[in-house]
């Protein structure tokens, strides 16, 4: 037995909290802008994934009109941060309404760095970032989606294994579940993907 849910009539508030509930878990971009007037913002957002790997573009949704999306609209840049399981306070401290004039850097005391190709300074305790300029924006309904280029990607060396690839137990990144409930990496499977020809000749592994 399943409960059913309409969109045409149950709430939007409502349907909001249902999907964001069950579409999960989600990553976290913790996107740094710079205003017109130069002030540094810094605020998660949780629908966030990669749009293409050739040309390698992120995209990131802005539900309604935030800073994040004016700054980047104004300006063409930006930057995602990956949000580790140790920087939780501080990323939903910058989930706080502050006004337009009073940046997140400065306000929650997080350390910024610069960035090697954009404007807007990166989160120096961050173990990854992606520099992005603007590639395009679609509003879809009351939100709008937001795809950046990416122009550089910089990555914590104390995060990657001998051969320069990223190790998820260094990164350890924070995700977004239903309410207020956040997650944490916790259990890891691995597992390679299958070729057809393998799978034909039994050699399927099971379990």
């Amino acid at each position: 037995m399943r409960a059913d849910f309409d969109p045409g009539t149950t709430g939007s508030g409502d349907f909001y909290r249902l999907l964001t509930a069950v579409v999960v878990p989600r990553p976290i971009a913790w996107v740094s802008t710079l205003s017109a007037d130069g002030v540094a913002n810094l605020a998660p957002h949780s629908f966030y994934t990669v749009a293409s790997t050739e040309p390698p573009v992120v995209q990131f949704t802005s539900v309604g009109a935030k800073d994040t999306l004016r700054n980047v609209l104004a300006t063409g840049e930006f930057v995602v941060n990956l949000a580790a399981e140790d920087q939780f306070a501080a990323v939903n401290d910058t989930a706080t309404d502050f006004p337009p004039g009073l940046g997140e850097f400065a306000a929650v005391g997080i350390a910024p760095e610069p960035s090697a190709t954009v404007a807007p300074p990166r989160v120096a305790g961050s173990p990854v970032a992606i520099e992005c300029g603007l590639h395009d924006t679609v509003v879809v309904g009351n939100c709008t989606v937001v795809f950046g280029r990416v122009r550089h990607v910089a990555v914590a060396v104390e995060a990657l294994d001998e051969g320069g690839r990223p190790v998820l137990g260094r990164l350890r990144p924070l995700s977004r579940l239903g309410g207020d409930e956040w997650g944490a990496t916790s259990v890891v499977h691995d597992r390679r993907r299958i070729r057809y020809e393998e799978w034909r000749g039994g050699r399927r592994t099971d379990g």
